[in-house]
């Protein structure tokens, strides 16, 4: 079993996204600057032409051992002063499949859920900066709390499914999936091209942006439409 996480993923990123990448390359060319964030623009943040600008879904994997469930305890690690829960829409894997076509991408997950990537945000921006793997950010020992999921056929619509994260019952993290860039089809589509999925994995479809860090004792709840799908304090 692994975990397949999809960074980014949302319109919602742009400004942030810009800001991370300006602040780590440390470009002093003032037209190079410019072209990075057209770029980024281009490549990350515009939906509708994505595929003209041969934009591509980024990936990274996370180990079983990542995995927190039954809403046990997240215990910030000693390596990060800054943990920064980012709310996914995850899918589970249902059955065998590599080079899936997107008009058959459906049939390969059968249950949504949610998930939080409690990224150590502080370890992420030396990662890139030194341009080093996301393994110690990203991948780490109960770095990816997962709730309950529900069938598929439970939603009315998957391309408009609203998801929230609170913190201490006041809202942290709220958006929709009608924001993503690439949609479940896609992503599974693109990812089969280089892993190979099987029954058991999971994907984690993608998180919009924010800045705001977790701290000892905080409770953190995830909602998908108004129903709880998972809960767990911070220690």
């Amino acid at each position: 079993m692994k975990i397949i996480c999809i960074e980014g993923n949302y319109t919602s990123t742009i400004q942030v996204c810009k800001k991370r990448q300006t602040r780590m390359l440390s470009i002093t060319d003032s037209k190079s600057l410019c072209n990075l964030q057209t770029n980024q623009e281009s490549v990350y943040f515009n939906k509708e032409k994505k595929k003209d600008n041969c934009a591509e879904p980024v990936f990274f994997l996370k180990p079983e051992t990542s995995i927190l469930r039954n809403n046990q305890p997240f215990f910030i690690p000693d390596h990060t002063q800054k943990v920064i829960p980012r709310v996914n829409i995850v899918l589970k894997i249902c059955r065998l499949g590599k080079n899936i076509q997107e008009k058959f991408a459906h049939l390969y997950y059968d249950e949504i859920g949610i998930g939080v990537d409690m990224e150590a945000a502080d370890v992420i921006e030396k990662c890139i900066k030194n341009g080093l793997p996301w393994e110690t950010a990203k991948a780490y020992d109960s770095s990816s709390p997962l709730g309950y999921f529900i069938p598929k056929n439970e939603f009315e619509d998957i391309s408009n499914i609203s998801f929230s994260l609170w913190r201490n019952s006041k809202i942290h993290t709220r958006t929709n999936t009608s924001g993503m860039i690439y949609s479940f089809d896609e992503i599974i589509a693109y990812v089969s091209k280089y892993v190979m999925l099987k029954t058991g994995d999971y994907i984690f479809t993608g998180s919009p942006e924010t800045d705001e860090s977790v701290n000892i004792n905080d409770h953190i709840e995830c909602f998908i439409l108004d129903n709880k799908a998972l809960f767990f304090n911070v220690k």
